[in-house]
C-alpha cells in the first residue's frame, strides 16, 4: 500500500513540488485546504506524513508553521528545500502578446513584479498560486469586476508542475526578479527517521528571567563546537513577554557533543522540547 503525504494547498503547490523531491512518484498526495486541516490529516491517520513550508528565503518564517509544531505532537523527519521557479502560464495556443492580465497569490505577484511590468501586465490577486492554474484550466480564462467582463487574455504565474498537471502551457520560465528565492519544508509523521549522512536538530526552549540567561543556554552549543543554523525569538502565548526560542543546530541529538548540550540545556532553561533529529540538505546556495 502507498503512503500518503499531506500538504496544504491544491495540486501542483510547491508543497507538492517539495513531496516530490524527497519521494519522487513512490507516495499519493493529499491536498488539504489549511495547515490545521494538514496536521489533523496526520493525526486522524488519513495521511502517513505530511510537508510543512517553514520558510522562506525571501519572506522569511511562516508563524503559523511553528505554533502548530510548538503545539503538535508531530516529529520532524527530514529537511527539504525547493528552489522556487515561476513560470506564466496558459491555456493552449495562448500567445504571450495577447496577455493583459496575470492572476496569482499576492507573494508570487510581488516576487515577478519587474516582469509584470516588463511587460505590462495587470496582476489580479488569486487565493493560490497553483489555484490560478487550475482555474484556467476549468475555463476561468477572462477578467471580470463588479460582472463586467473586461478584454484580454488571463494567464497565471504558478510553477512548471502545476502546467503539466492542468495541460496548461507554459509561455516563460524562470520569472521571479530574484534568482535566491528558496522555501524550507520539514516532512512531518510520528515515527523519528534514521541518522542520516547530515542532519540538523531543532528544538524550542524559554529561558528563566535573569541576568545571562540567554547567553547562558545558548553557551552550552558554543562551547562544544555546535553550529547554530538558525535562532529565532517568538512570543510565549501562555506567558506574555516571555518570548521561546526556536534554534536549528548541526548534529543529531545522539552525537556526544549535542546529547551533552541538550542534557546541560534542560538544566539551564524552564522549558524544552525537541521537535526532531533529521536528514537535512546541506546547501551552497549557488545550486542546491
Amino acid at each position: 500500500m502507498r503512503e500518503v503525504v499531506a500538504f496544504q494547498g491544491v495540486q501542483g503547490a510547491y508543497s507538492e513540488q517539495a513531496i516530490r523531491q524527497q519521494f519522487g512518484d513512490s507516495v499519493d498526495v493529499y491536498p488539504c485546504p489549511s495547515f490545521g486541516d494538514l496536521i489533523d490529516a496526520i493525526t486522524s491517520r488519513r495521511a502517513t506524513y505530511g510537508m510543512l513550508p517553514v520558510e522562506n528565503s525571501l519572506a522569511g518564517s511562516v508563524s503559523q508553521a511553528y505554533e502548530l509544531l510548538m503545539d503538535s505532537d508531530l516529529r520532524i523527519r527530514a529537511e527539504e528545500i525547493v528552489h522556487v521557479h515561476h513560470a506564466l502560464i496558459a491555456t493552449s495556443g495562448t500567445k504571450l502578446e495577447d496577455v493583459k492580465y496575470v492572476r496569482s497569490h499576492p507573494q508570487a505577484l510581488a516576487q515577478c513584479d519587474k516582469y509584470i511590468k516588463r511587460n505590462r501586465f495587470e496582476a489580479i490577486t488569486w487565493y493560490d498560486t497553483a489555484g490560478s492554474a487550475r482555474d484556467l484550466a476549468k475555463g476561468n480564462v477572462t477578467h471580470s469586476t463588479n460582472g463586467t467582463a473586461h478584454t484580454g487574455v488571463v494567464a497565471a504565474i504558478a510553477s512548471e508542475l502545476a502546467a503539466e498537471l492542468y495541460g496548461l502551457e507554459i509561455l516563460a520560465r524562470e520569472i521571479e526578479d530574484l534568482p535566491f528565492n528558496y522555501t524550507r519544508f520539514f516532512l512531518l509523521g510520528y515515527d523519528d527517521p534514521e541518522k542520516g549522512e547530515y542532519n540538523k536538530t531543532s528544538l524550542v526552549f524559554a529561558v528563566r528571567n535573569q541576568p545571562s540567561a540567554l547567553y547562558d543556554c545558548l553557551g552550552e552549543f558554543a562551547t562544544r563546537g555546535l553550529n547554530l543554523t538558525k535562532i529565532e525569538s517568538r512570543p510565549r502565548r501562555n506567558r506574555p513577554w516571555e518570548p521561546i526560542f526556536f534554534v536549528d543546530v548541526e548534529g543529531h541529538w545522539q552525537d556526544a557533543p549535542l546529547a551533552e548540550a541538550l542534557g546541560r540545556l534542560l538544566q539551564r532553561a524552564s522549558f524544552v522540547k525537541m521537535l526532531g533529529s533529521y536528514p537535512a540538505v546541506k546547501t551552497n546556495w549557488v545550486g542546491i
